[in-house]
């Protein structure tokens, strides 16, 4: 699925849908964000975690790696592995206490933690397009084959 995302609020649109299908969905789910720098990968996951009912701010996990985030049915980590050295350092994130069956994970620059992430339910891919950004959707297993199927109510341009 291919939407186009012409303005920042379009992203925040995004977001949010992706966090109604989260909520319809009962398990836990990894998503990962790839992309260009400023791509809006990190705008994209605020959105999507304010839309989850976080109220307060969503900052960045550049130099933290990563930031967990507190729901009622279930925790979110949102990593940015950016600065990670080696795949090995998210054993001293505590990859292994994050849990992919119950928790949600929304994960940035995934491929530098290959060998390590759990395996990838909802790759979103965002990239440069005229003033604004396109963000191709694609489903890497049956629980992301489900959150794009929650999607379709979003109703998105194409790119």
């Amino acid at each position: 699925m291919n939407i186009d995302l012409a303005t920042p609020a379009e992203t925040d649109r995004l977001g949010h849908a992706l966090a109604m299908a989260l909520n319809a969905h009962d398990g836990g789910a990894v998503i990962t964000l790839a992309g260009e720098l400023g791509a809006g990968k990190t705008a994209l996951a605020r959105a999507t975690i304010q839309a989850l009912g976080h109220a307060g701010p969503v900052v960045s996990p550049s130099y933290t790696l990563v930031e967990p985030y507190e729901f009622p049915r279930r925790r979110l980590y949102h990593l940015d592995l950016y600065r990670l050295a080696d795949p090995e350092e998210l054993e001293f994130l505590g990859i292994r206490d994050m849990a992919p069956d119950c928790d949600l994970m929304l994960v940035e620059w995934a491929e530098r933690g290959a060998g390590f992430l759990p395996p990838t339910d909802l790759a979103v891919h965002l990239e440069y397009r005229d003033a604004g950004r396109c963000a191709q959707l694609t489903a890497c297993s049956a629980t992301g084959r489900q959150l794009m199927a929650k999607l379709h109510d979003f109703r998105p341009r194409p790119c």
